[in-house]
Parts: structure tokens; C-alpha cells; sequence
């Protein structure tokens, strides 16, 4: 891992106490016609500024429906959401967009990248949609790329890189919007099991920084990893250890 070890100067979170997340009575129906299909039935989760959490549980728990009201990517159905101390629930659709976008970086276990686009130009996407001027934004993607050691591979598309490096490139992009959270989604489902353990250590040493990380999986020996693990099954939080 000594390819990161000088990019830590770049990433200072600001370790503030209190709660960069709250659920509170979080309920989620999804209507089939005329089907009512429950997901989540009445969750209650605080995640506080510079935590380490692992949400884990089985396939069909709730935990993707868990992930997406912890990133603020979709609505309740009722229950409140506060995004460091913003109601979301109270938030017009670009409001919340660019709430979320300062606020959250997500990696995905399918990288989602773009295939078209070098790996320079992978992490600029999200400051383009900030209006960040070009210039700058060229300079903050070298720079977080070099510290987690892409600094060769600037002008690689997404096919010439293998997967680890690829996965670095989406923590690079998550990275430069400068998010008090990582919300990362099974992020080494795709990887070997040595490059999932760099990728392991990276986060570790984001969370040591002050960032809140916060990793979705069903792998038990992933979450793990994490300093508190919250388990959903039927919807419903099983432990919350």
C-alpha cells in the first residue's frame, strides 16, 4: 500500500461531534399496481461524524432500499431524514441533488465508470456538474489520482486498467468533491481477495482522517472491517452492534 501513503494531506476531514446522519421512523413501501411491497418497516439509525459502519444483511432485507435512504438517494414513505441536520424530506429534487453532492462521495461495486472517458476525466465528471472551472478541476483530479497511485495511468480508459485500479479510479472520483461521506455499495464484490484488502486499508485510512465511511455488504468477514456493524433483516434493524 505505499502508493497511498502521502495522499493523507489531501483528505483532512473535520472531525465535528454529533450525527452527519438520522433516520428516524424510516418506512418504505413500493407499490406494484396494486401491490403495497414493504421494505424498510419503521427504522431508526444515527450515524455520527467519522464513524466506520458496515450495514449488512441477507439478499431481500431491505439493506439496498437501508443504503439508499442513508445516501439520500430516495424518499421515505414516512419517517424523517436529516443529512447533517438537513430534513431531506423537506428538499426539492435539486436541492437535494446538490446537498447530496457535497456532502456524500459513492463507490459502486460495478465501478461505473465511463468507458468512453480516461481515467483523468472519470474523476472530473462530478465537479463538471459542480460548474468547477476546468482548469481546477483537471488539477484536483491529478492530484487525488497521483495520491492513490494512478498518477501514471491519466489518460487509460477504463478497458486498459485491471480491476483494482479501476475501483481506485471510483474512490479517486468519490474522493475529489471532498464528501464528509463515503457511502460505498459492496465496493470489493469485483476484486480479488488481496486488491479487496488495499481497498480495505484505503477506507481505513479515509476513516482515520476524519471521513465518514460507511460500507453496504453481505460479507460478514468485510463488515468486519468496520468499527460498528448495523444488521437489517425483514426490514426491520436486527443489531445494531
Amino acid at each position: 500500500m505505499s502508493c497511498f501513503c502521502n495522499w493523507v494531506f489531501l483528505l483532512k476531514g473535520r472531525t465535528v461531534a454529533g450525527n452527519i446522519i438520522e433516520l428516524q421512523g424510516v418506512k418504505k413501501i413500493y407499490r406494484l399496481g396494486s401491490v403495497e411491497v414493504p421494505a424498510l418497516n419503521g427504522i431508526t439509525l444515527n450515524i455520527m461524524r467519522g464513524e466506520f459502519l458496515a450495514i449488512t444483511g441477507p439478499s431481500g432485507s431491505g439493506k439496498s432500499t437501508l443504503m439508499n435512504m442513508v445516501g439520500s438517494l430516495d424518499l421515505p414513505t414516512s419517517g424523517k431524514i436529516f443529512l447533517d441536520g438537513n430534513d431531506i424530506t423537506l428538499l426539492g429534487e435539486s436541492e437535494l441533488a446538490q446537498l447530496r453532492g457535497r456532502k456524500i462521495g459513492f463507490v459502486f461495486q460495478q465501478f461505473n465508470l465511463l468507458p468512453s472517458l480516461t481515467a483523468l476525466e472519470n474523476v472530473e465528471l462530478p465537479l463538471v456538474f459542480q460548474a468547477v472551472s476546468h482548469g481546477e478541476r483537471t488539477r484536483r483530479a491529478k492530484k487525488i489520482l497521483e495520491t492513490v497511485g494512478l498518477g501514471d495511468r491519466l489518460f487509460h480508459k477504463p478497458a486498459e486498467l485491471s480491476g483494482g485500479q479501476q475501483q481506485r479510479i471510483a474512490i479517486a472520483r468519490a474522493l475529489v468533491i471532498e464528501p464528509e461521506v463515503i457511502l460505498a455499495d459492496e465496493p470489493t464484490g469485483n476484486l480479488d481477495s488481496k486488491t479487496g484488502m488495499d481497498i480495505i486499508s484505503l477506507f481505513k485510512e479515509l476513516n482515520l482522517e476524519g471521513k465518514t465511511v460507511i460500507i453496504v455488504t453481505h460479507d460478514l468477514n468485510l463488515a468486519q472491517k468496520a468499527k460498528r456493524i448495523v444488521r437489517i433483516k425483514d426490514g426491520l434493524l436486527e443489531e445494531n452492534s
